[in-house]
């Protein structure tokens, strides 16, 4: 069994976590709020056999893009101007699990 974690950007969350569910995958959203830009995100966590796990991973890489966006110092107070900066994508941790249960 494997636990697989997806920080996500919410612009993102909503898709993904329905084609989760398209191909059978069940997962469970987590609201998160932080980083560089301080902007709200998800953790989607979906728990899979380790069969499954690149099936996943071929889900969220094709839900999660990444899109660039013009940050100010009103939005990042440590910067002197504006700064072009890559968002979204995904950040994506597997962890074996040994044990799981469903109650």
């Amino acid at each position: 069994m494997r636990l697989v974690a997806a920080m996500v950007q919410d612009a993102d969350a909503e898709d993904l976590l329905n084609a989760l569910v398209e191909h059978g995958f069940r997962a469970t959203r987590i609201e998160t709020t932080g980083g560089f830009l301080r902007g709200s995100s998800s953790l989607i966590l979906i728990g899979v056999s380790a069969q499954q796990v690149e099936d996943v991973l071929d889900v969220i890489r094709h839900h999660c893009h990444t899109r660039t966006q013009v940050v100010t110092p009103a939005d990042a107070p440590f910067l002197n101007g504006a700064m072009e900066v890559e968002i979204g994508g995904a950040i994506v941790f597997v962890w074996e699990i040994t044990r799981f249960e469903r109650l």
